[in-house]
């Protein structure tokens, strides 16, 4: 079953902003420069030492390209923890999206994600998918766009075994499967002030092997130009990991945020 907490708060936020009055006489945002790469990366680092050390990296690169009615956009983020000695997360996932716009709002997309999580259950899960999305709300600042569409989805579950402590002595690939898949996906946004944003992104791919939804908020404070602080909570639900594996993950970031 798919966590109805992280359903019913995505279904929130999105009936919230939806139902809030008055964005139809806001501006309209500036129009993006063209045909060179903007985005933006952050990076965290936590250490705790006493009767347990621990530390946690972590980090992405969100880049995006306008070319005419053309829009690339490249994700990667990685994820490394380590709790008295003992790696306990190690994630990498690259998202690459193309969306070809039609008006200002309407527009199809094509979709690649690729993910390598060594703690989830699966070895990797790799999609293909394409569809339409919506520019609910586009102002100077509040901004909600939605899509959906199907694809086909490559996955490949593996058994871990852990002993006493934590640590991971084996892991036993099982047999790599692909399927029919539906998505949807959500992206608001949201300016304070000139220096203050607060961002919510939603992700699912459903199919009958396992249903993947991640949600991710973030509070971003500008400190310069070019450099902000950023602090995150993200929810990351496998429906159907390989046991005895948790369907859901949890992570709290505070991360430099530089942009370019």
């Amino acid at each position: 079953m798919i966590d109805h907490r992280v359903l019913t708060a995505a279904t929130a936020l999105i009936v919230l902003v939806a139902t809030t009055p008055a964005w139809a006489d806001d501006a309209p945002p500036p129009p993006p420069p063209q045909d060179v790469w903007i985005g933006k990366g952050q990076f965290g680092f936590l250490q705790s030492k006493g009767n347990s050390d621990a530390e946690s990296i972590n980090g992405n690169i969100d880049l995006s390209r306008y070319d005419g009615a053309w829009k690339n956009e490249l994700l990667v983020t990685g994820l490394y923890g380590k709790s008295a000695d003992i790696v306990s997360a190690e994630r990498w996932d690259a998202r690459q999206q193309t969306n070809y716009n039609f008006s200002d709002r309407l527009y199809m997309f094509g979709a690649f994600r690729y993910e390598h999580d060594l703690f989830n259950g699966f070895q990797y899960q790799a999609s293909l998918t394409t569809g339409s999305g919506y520019k609910v709300i586009a102002t100077d600042a509040t901004s909600l766009t939605l899509q959906a569409g199907v694809g086909y989805r490559r996955l490949r579950p593996e058994t871990l075994t852990m002993d006493s402590s934590g640590a991971v002595i084996s892991r036993v690939p099982l047999e790599a499967t692909g399927e029919i898949i539906g998505t949807a996906g959500a992206d608001y946004s949201h300016k304070f002030n000139a220096t203050t944003v607060l961002t919510n992104k939603f992700l699912m791919e459903a199919g009958s092997d396992n249903t993947m939804l991640q949600d991710n908020i973030a509070l971003t404070v500008k400190m310069s130009t070019r450099l902000a602080l950023s602090v995150g909570y993200a929810v990351i639900d496998n429906t159907n990991p390989a046991a005895p594996l948790k369907k859901v993950d949890t992570m709290t970031t505070v991360n430099i945020q530089f942009a370019f």
